[in-house]
């Protein structure tokens, strides 16, 4: 009976499986993390080590997450497993942003509650379990997506200590002088009825209908009619695209270095910038008209024209924020409702700010018969009155850019109220330096926050709402004078960390204040500030009521990971604060994301029906590939999204996952502290592969410090596909099955392929969590590295590797393209089939013919055939793309081994053995 010499091979055995299965094994995983309190574990693990603190930046905690929040959250994780694995002890602290009107509102739409009536402790309550639920929530979803931290432990804005650390913070800030109370022109949203923060507006395409509106001019001072105009008949022509604003009109301004024309049409005169004449005359149908005198704005302040609707006068100013960009260069001056406008009408004491519009946005009684208007009908019926009282001189439809909230996406104005503003010009120069100071990534993002700090002056940091931290500022109620002191400070800072800042509506002034508080005036009975801080605030202080309070972190942080968006937003109120309370920046190094887009290239909303929930996606591949999608991608720009990238992933992630099963089922019978063979007893082509191992992991280590992750993800998928599965596992095949179990040859290369897959699988367990952990139950491991993150980052071999050595195999990787492109022609030609049934002859002459000499012996494993013969004369049948190399396919000589497959002559030379050859007859004795 014939033997069956498949059982003398040494095939792969494995339990590993080669269905990922993912979907169903990670949450079995995270479920066994969790029995374990697997983060306190590591944190235990790694005391003592230097600590490295990524401070989070909270999320809002008013709905599921998205792919944005996905990706944020994961970058953020591979930054501190691989800290965790590299010699630092890195706790990750999750934070959220529990505040502000975005929760309120959905709590209001939830539970039907009004802010304005009712008991606000027990509003406040609904708010705080809104946000509580969210917290819950997405803690869950972030934990499915294998984020580790410290999840039982997080840091929430509505928590009595940080509220109080809050307050301690803006005393600090008031106590220096850097908080004031101030009429100033600030963003108002009218739906939701609160002053925004400009880190709180979009801008969106708007479209409206533009006016030019005459002004008469009723004092000319004599500059006008002198040359020529008559009184009655003479006009400045002011533009403006918000007619609603008309009310708060109080002046015209004109640019002072700029020449105005005194233009004649018919029998009306009208003033408008020399530069913008015939544009303007052109947008009021004008034909017919001659410039009859010119004068520099400068001489024309002081004119005094009268408002087209109101009995008021508008006063000519001058100011250097008027361009020649659009309009007619006669800018409507509403200090009311413009930062600009308000700020040149600071100039001249004598003008009113006049705010003819509420807090819901409609008209007050200033506005004369336009009074409960809204602005978008005061819009239409003050252009329509314009037009009936001739005072309408032209009407353009345009679309501008318009600010909105970010919040509801509603039109905001710019209204004048009073407000808590902190001083950012007194602050700025030492902004300048703290942000020089700081490491970013991208490069750019220096520049952006420096352009964005230099172009504001202060931070408006009250809102009208009641889910919030209050402004903790007393009034007297005899002369109405702030109270704040450092008395006062200590006492709201107590008791919200006794009883929350529900407190703050729980008590009376007195009651919370010190015993015998008085006033400068002698007063001793207060009033309570009724606004709350904006949230930028509550986030800003996160630094200091996380970083500088838990004992397991530090302050400053080494790093802030968010959005691109965050310039504004989050690193903009936290240099702030941190600046105005410490006087240096409480981070080290910022990295900025870009967006997450479809496909397409379209940002993803919910509204247009592309948005990606990533448990759907966790749940349809597995978050590893959701993973590998963030590590493929350069996340410093945007980064694309589909079904179709998520399938080409899958396909990488299967290369990585089959290369880790190959070598588990070719290692299964290796233990390598007792079978692990010596450097220098490795075969030559094992020794490249050590090197090809180093190489991998400085590259990967590298992009690991420098936070270049889709540089893992490219030199992984090429290690595997091309260093291994292309080259070097598919020559090890014939060793690894054929040779002795035991033999040196054999557990040189067990010894190589373990160490390729114990690094391999560290290096990729900061990305792969859950796989990393699955292939790691699989590899011998000593028993306080139960998990991969003990194991740590792994070490480069020590060996050196000169450029000879390196040189020999890259050429004789060229040379093998060249004998792979030839075998495929013989194969295509059904002269072979498979590569072993083939021998190569090798044409070449010279030094290239020595190169050949001296490496011959590792060709034919190299090349997978069963010989290779090397001849100076003569040429072969195919020219590849080695300079004076040609190759020669045949079928090999000899007969085909019953047991290694290689055609030898030596086949049947055994008497005991006749169907192999003699290197197998010796192995199966």
């Amino acid at each position: 009976m014939p033997e069956d010499y498949n059982k003398t091979l040494n095939l792969p055995q494995t339990a590993f499986p080669m269905r990922a299965g993912l979907a169903q094994k990670e949450p079995e995983q995270l479920k066994k993390w969790e029995e374990q309190d697997f983060w306190s574990a590591l944190m235990r693990h790694n005391e003592g080590k230097p600590l490295f603190v990524l401070h989070d930046g909270p999320p809002y905690a008013n709905g599921d997450i998205h792919l944005g929040t996905a990706m944020n959250k994961i970058l953020k994780d591979f930054i501190m497993r691989y800290k965790n694995m590299s010699g630092f002890k890195a706790p990750y602290v999750p934070g959220w942003d529990t505040h502000g009107l975005p929760i309120e509102r959905k709590a209001i739409d939830k539970v039907g509650l009004d802010r304005r009536s009712g008991d606000p402790v027990e509003f406040r309550r609904h708010c705080r379990d809104f946000a509580l639920s969210h917290v819950a929530t997405m803690t869950e979803q972030f934990k499915r997506l294998g984020v580790l931290g410290d999840w039982k432990n997080p840091y929430r804005t509505l928590n009595p200590a940080f509220e109080a650390r809050q307050i301690e913070v803006f005393g600090e800030m008031a106590l220096k002088g850097y908080i004031y109370k101030g009429l100033k022109p600030v963003y108002w949203c009218p739906h939701d009825e609160t002053a925004l923060a400009e880190a709180e507006i979009e801008y969106a395409e708007d479209p409206c209908d533009s006016v030019y509106v005459k002004f008469e001019v009723t004092d000319d001072k004599g500059k006008l009619f002198s040359l020529g105009a008559q009184p009655g008949k003479t006009y400045f022509v002011i533009w403006t695209t918000t007619t609603w604003t008309l009310p708060g009109n109080v002046a015209i301004c004109l640019g002072p270095d700029f020449d105005y024309a005194l233009v004649r049409a018919g029998d009306a005169y009208y003033v408008v910038a020399l530069a913008l004449a015939e544009k303007a005359m052109q947008a009021g149908g004008v034909q017919d008209f001659e410039v009859i005198g010119t004068i520099p704005g400068a001489e024309l302040e002081g004119l005094v024209a009268k408002h087209p609707f109101l009995d008021r006068q508008s006063l000519v100013i001058v100011g250097n924020h008027v361009t020649l960009e659009s309009g007619t260069g006669c800018v409507h001056t509403a200090p009311g409702h413009g930062v600009e406008d308000f700020q040149v009408c600071q100039n001249y004491p004598q003008l009113p700010v006049v705010v003819p519009v509420d807090a819901k946005g409609r008209l007050t009684k200033e506005a004369g018969q336009f009074e409960g208007l809204t602005t978008t009908q005061a819009n239409k019926a003050i252009r329509e009155y314009l037009a009936q009282t001739g005072a309408l001189f032209a009407t353009e439809h345009i679309t501008h850019q318009y600010p909105h909230c970010w919040r509801c996406k509603n039109p905001v104005l710019f209204r004048a109220t009073e407000q808590w503003f902190c001083s950012v010009n007194d602050i700025k120069e030492k902004t300048f330096e703290a942000i020089h100071g700081v490491d970013w990534l991208p490069e750019w993002g220096e520049e952006r926050i420096t352009g964005m700090v230099r172009d504001r002056s202060d931070w408006c940091i009250s809102r009208q709402r009641l889910w919030g931290v209050p402004i903790p500022i007393f009034y007297c109620k005899d002369c109405g004078k702030e109270l704040i002191t450092r008395e006062s400070i200590d006492a709201v800072a107590a008791l919200f960390r006794k009883e929350g800042a529900d407190a703050w509506w729980r008590y009376s002034a007195e009651e919370i204040l010190p015993e015998g508080t008085a006033c400068t005036c002698g007063g001793h009975h207060f009033t309570k500030e009724q606004d709350v801080m904006d949230v930028w605030f509550d986030s800003g202080v996160t630094h200091a009521a996380v970083l500088a309070t838990r004992p397991d972190l530090h302050w400053p942080a080494d790093i802030y990971l968010e959005g691109n968006d965050q310039y504004r937003g989050w690193f903009q109120s936290s240099l702030l604060t941190s600046i105005a309370w410490k006087g240096v920046a409480p981070y080290k190094m910022v990295i900025t994301h870009g967006m997450v887009l479809d496909g397409e290239g379209h940002a993803m909303h919910k509204s247009l029906g592309n948005g990606v929930d990533p448990l759907d996606v966790a749940k349809k591949f597995g978050a590893d590939v959701l993973r590998l999608w963030v590590a493929s991608s350069d996340y410093q720009g945007d980064v694309r999204f589909s079904d179709g990238i998520l399938k080409q992933l899958s396909e990488v992630y299967r290369k990585i996952r089959n290369t880790a099963r190959y070598i588990l089922g070719n290692t299964s019978d290796f233990d390598p502290k007792k079978d692990a063979v010596a450097f220098g007893d490795l075969l030559p082509i094992d020794k490249w592969a050590v090197w090809r191992l180093d190489e991998l992991q400085k590259t990967v280590i590298a992009a690991y410090e420098n936070y270049e992750f889709h540089t893992i993800f490219h030199a992984v998928h090429n290690f595997c596909v091309v260093d291994m599965s292309n080259f070097y596992l598919d020559v090890l095949k014939d060793r690894l099955y054929v040779e002795k179990t035991d033999s040196v040859a054999r557990r040189a290369a067990q010894t190589v392929i373990h160490r390729v897959l114990d690094s391999l699988t560290r290096l990729v367990a900061p990305i792969l969590v859950f796989t990393a952990e699955e292939i790691w139950k699989y590899l011998p491991h000593d028993k306080e590295q139960e998990s991969v993150l003990y194991a740590g980052m792994p070490s480069l071999s020590g060996e050196s590797f000169d450029d000879a050595f390196i040189s020999r195999w890259e050429r004789i990787h060229v040379i093998r393209d060249d004998v792979k492109k030839a075998l495929e022609l013989s194969r295509s030609a059904h002269e072979i089939g498979g590569s072993l049934e083939a021998e190569v002859t090798l044409y070449s002459t010279g030094e290239l013919f020595d190169f050949l000499q001296s490496v011959r012996d590792e060709l034919p494993a190299a090349f997978i055939v069963s010989g290779v013969h090397l001849e100076k004369e003569g040429k072969g049948a195919f020219q590849g793309e080695v300079d004076g190399l040609s190759v020669t396919v045949s079928h090999a000589h000899g007969q085909k081994c019953e047991r290694c497959w290689v055609y030898s002559d030596t086949v049947g030379q055994s008497e005991k053995h006749p169907t192999l050859c003699s290197r197998c007859a010796g192995i199966v004795e």
